[in-house]
């Protein structure tokens, strides 16, 4: 029978061999999968995970440096997050949200004492997905308009309004045309839509385009913009400085809402509460998830300006969920606080990112031909990947499938087969792992990376 070790040196047994087949035959036979042709997939089985580490149903371990979808920010299995839902579970599993609950007040005032100044309520939702949904909601009401603008290199949900507002081709075969929605072109130096030379003209001249968007489709149409902090799948792109703090005077400008979408970056993925107070912004409303309580049960929300709040005082707010703030879920999340406050969490993942993660991908670009550009701040960065740095042509075409897929699916192979378990998307390989990861293991991971690229580098044509 297979085994695995966990950080403490622990030895654990694994189910028995025939259990992954019946894991197999179920999934095959039963299970519907998210965003895929069902008949061309072959999930894998995983027996266990701990840490920064999962082991399938063989004992071959990987180490988990997408932190499954960017969310399991605290590794799996983090005995504080379980022992946490144990408790809530024996003393009161669930609640309905019109009812105060003690974990779920407690949660929301931690959530509210790290927000910027003047973000002092949170509506709970189950994901991301609506909590985009009901921030969108929240900023039509109190403004009376339905226009709201957003990124074409974005990933904002797969609910309606969510899947509406979201840039990437995962929204082309699902339009539920949001009549709302309006997208503009984000900062993005290095393949940048404004022929810009320089960070300070990408900056400027993508505000210029944010504006003249504005101004094109009425300012007084226009209920909200909602921006990615730093925008995840779609590239791992940080806003040059100055950008944000534009989008927010653009704004106060036109009476418009800003909505960040911190969902991805929000709780400690870029070494910072939320990923906004990396930079010089204050939003209207903030939406988050994953990151919160690690997805060990599902919880988003929306943290909530006092402005807009105040809007809902004596008026309805037309909107709610039968598991908003759900007392299991909420006790993992009070439970991440406390794990990130004592074991400094915040502090160890800017530690890692300047001492480690970004002087090793900066040296790749000297070392890998197919290596084009690295960008990222704390545990989130992206490894954009080309055939030709001079052209700068990507090395597979934009939503590449088949065998125009193959070079990044030959380098996700040979990362997997050395033990990582990558992010890829498109032409992009992200690095983010938990952040509870230790530094051995985070070089590992690297050093596994470092090797895979040389597959990516036998794809290049200079």
């Amino acid at each position: 029978m297979a085994q695995f070790t966990d950080r403490h040196g622990a030895q654990h047994a694994l189910p028995a061999p025939d259990a992954e087949a019946q894991v197999r035959a179920d999934d095959r036979n039963h299970v519907f999968h998210s965003w895929s042709a069902q008949g061309l997939i072959d999930p894998l089985p995983v027996a266990a995970g701990e840490g920064a580490t999962f082991w399938d149903y063989e004992g071959k371990d990987y180490l988990d440096f997408s932190s499954q979808l960017v969310n399991l920010n605290l590794g799996h299995q983090h005995p504080d997050l379980v022992a946490a839902i144990q408790h809530q579970a024996g003393r009161l599993a669930t609640i309905q949200p019109a009812i105060a609950n003690d974990v779920r007040g407690e949660l929301a005032r931690l959530i509210a004492e790290v927000a910027p100044d003047g973000l002092n309520k949170v509506f709970f939702t189950n994901g991301g997905a609506d909590a985009n949904e009901y921030a969108v909601r929240m900023a039509r009401q109190v403004t009376g308009r339905r226009k709201v603008l957003s990124m074409y290199r974005s990933y904002h949900g797969s609910t309606a309004t969510a899947i509406s507002l979201t840039g990437d081709p995962r929204r082309w075969a699902t339009e539920v045309s949001d009549a709302g929605a309006v997208r503009f072109f984000g900062p993005y130096l290095y393949r940048s839509a404004f022929h810009s030379e320089t960070i300070e003209q990408e900056s400027q001249r993508a505000l210029e385009h944010l504006e003249q968007t504005i101004l094109l489709e009425g300012p007084a149409t226009i209920a909200a913009i909602i921006i990615e902090t730093i925008v995840g799948t779609n590239g791992v792109l940080v806003p040059p400085p100055g950008y944000l703090q534009g989008v927010r005077d653009l704004c106060d400008k036109h009476g418009i809402v800003y909505i960040a979408d911190e969902v991805m970056v929000g709780f400690g993925r870029l070494g910072e509460w939320f990923g906004i107070d990396a930079f010089d912004a204050k939003p209207d409303l903030i939406t988050f998830a994953k990151g919160v309580n690690s997805g060990y049960v599902p919880l988003g929300g929306v943290v909530i300006s006092d402005a807009i709040a105040e809007r809902f005082d004596k008026v309805a707010f037309p909107g709610g969920l039968t598991y908003s703030g759900h007392p299991l879920a909420c006790a993992a999340g009070v439970a991440t606080f406390e794990v990130f406050r004592r074991d400094g969490i915040l502090e160890r993942v800017r530690d890692l990112s300047s001492r480690v993660v970004e002087p090793t991908l900066r040296a790749w670009t000297e070392k890998h031909p197919s290596v084009g550009e690295v960008r990222g701040q704390g545990l989130f960065w992206a490894v954009e990947l080309v055939r030709d740095r001079e052209t700068r042509e990507p090395l597979v075409p934009f939503n590449a499938s088949g065998a125009d897929a193959a070079p990044m699916g030959a380098f996700t192979a040979a990362a997997k087969k050395g033990g990582v378990w990558p992010f890829t998307h498109f032409n992009r390989m992200h690095v983010a792992p938990p952040l509870i990861i230790s530094e051995d293991d985070l070089v590992r991971g690297l050093t596994v990376l470092d090797e895979a690229l040389t597959v990516a580098d036998e794809y290049t044509t200079a």
